[in-house]
């Protein structure tokens, strides 16, 4: 089947494209900096609220060194867990700087938590706040302020959800901090992973503000992740400058500061990554192109959690004419498909192809699914790139194993 519609925008010219593979091997994780750069600016200037500061979700990418360029950006860490929190430590951040709002710790992960010294922890349930106040009890002296907060579950305005507290239970929550010496001060809000709906943010503000004047002592807002980023062409893009309006009309309407905090994780660092991949198997069934590449499903992230829909380029020559592709995986899982029905011209053994907008959920959820290595990481900075991740080889697959030899 012959398409003429329109075709991907490449990330970079296919010579520079060459000389990553040749310099680092495929497949190969690239990361343009000024792309990242130029995202966090547009995010930052879209709210004017003047007592707003953003946490980048770490979850969505841990490499180091993004995560150094972020601080530098002045940023701060926005931790799901406490690996998130060990890796923003180890890039720099400042403990103060550092927000978790995570759920279902146990004793020793919240010990280890709060000696690390994040300032700010926003609480999944009433038994985490409890078990956090007791550790409290035992670290005190060691820890500079701490600020609790608690995660807001409201089915109405985040559907059926796990994560959070009613307000129902704010009474017996104070009653906890109050005997801990403490304060409940924050309000956390998660809308659900990639809405792209700016509407699905704006139309619950003032419910809300409303819930956090319930809190005695309410310090901050923390307005929470899940802002979405358009993978399709044509998808509806998250439009943070309506949404900075209306946060900020809102706040300022208040007559009292409430610190905002926002945690963009996908919307600030998907579309500054690629995965670059080389053709290494062509065959044509009814017409259709089914591609074979060196990488995999694996290396994108867990589709049933966060799709599988990249736009996918190539350097090819289309003659004018593009073929209907399905891009497949080099395993030998069944649903091993990195592009399904993809417009792509005809291609050969050797091309290669660029799998756009993987710079979250890319490496930080790639798996040694069906025992592969996973590719390494660079950071690209105009024309200028350099080693930011090493490749894996086979000999990451024994790590921690432990077996007896025989003799």
């Amino acid at each position: 089947m012959v398409s003429t519609q329109a075709f991907p925008t490449k990330p970079f010219s296919l010579e520079l494209a060459e000389e990553l593979l040749t310099n680092y091997g495929s497949p190969l994780y690239i990361y343009q900096h000024e792309h990242l750069q130029e995202t966090i600016a547009h995010i930052t200037q879209s709210i004017p609220y003047p007592f707003t500061k953003f946490h980048f979700a770490s979850v969505t990418n841990g490499n180091l060194e993004l995560l150094r360029r972020i601080l530098i950006s002045g940023w701060g860490l926005h931790a799901n867990t406490p690996g998130d929190i060990y890796l923003g430590l180890t890039a720099g951040f400042p403990p103060q700087q550092i927000v978790y709002s995570g759920s279902n710790l146990n004793r020793a992960e919240m010990e280890q938590v709060l000696k690390w010294g994040t300032a700010t922890l926003n609480l999944d349930s009433v038994s985490q706040l409890d078990l956090c106040c007791q550790v409290y009890q035992d670290v005190k002296q060691q820890l500079p302020r701490l600020r609790l907060g608690l995660r807001l579950n409201l089915p109405e305005l985040t559907a059926e959800n796990r994560i959070g507290v009613r307000p129902e239970e704010f009474p017996a929550a104070l009653k906890i901090t109050k005997a801990a010496g403490l304060k409940l001060s924050g309000l956390h809000f998660y809308r659900g992973t990639g809405t792209s709906a700016t509407k699905a943010f704006t139309q619950v503000i003032e419910q809300l503000l409303a819930i956090g004047k319930l809190l005695p002592d309410w310090e901050y807002l923390d307005f929470g992740g899940g802002f979405g980023y358009p993978y399709h062409a044509d998808g509806v893009a998250f439009d943070w400058q309506d949404f900075g309006r209306e946060l900020t009309k809102h706040l300022n309407a208040l007559g009292r500061k409430i610190e905002l905090i926002i945690e963009p994780g996908r919307a600030a660092i998907a579309g500054c990554g690629t995965l670059l991949a080389t053709v290494v198997s062509v065959k044509w069934q009814s017409g259709k192109q089914i591609l074979g590449v060196d990488t995999t499903v694996a290396n994108l992230s867990v589709p049933s959690v966060h799709g599988g829909y990249r736009e996918i380029a190539t350097w090819a020559d289309t003659n004018g004419e593009l073929y209907l592709t399905d891009v497949c995986g080099n395993t030998t899982y069944s649903r091993d498909y990195l592009g399904r029905n993809c417009q792509l011209p005809a291609l050969q053994i050797g091309d290669v192809v660029a799998i756009l907008d993987v710079g979250a959920y890319g490496y930080a959820m790639s798996s040694h699914f069906l025992h592969r290595p996973r590719p390494p990481e660079v950071l690209l900075e105009g024309d200028r790139h350099r080693l930011i991740r090493q490749r894996e080889d086979y000999s990451i697959l024994l790590n921690n194993q432990l077996f007896a030899q025989e003799g």
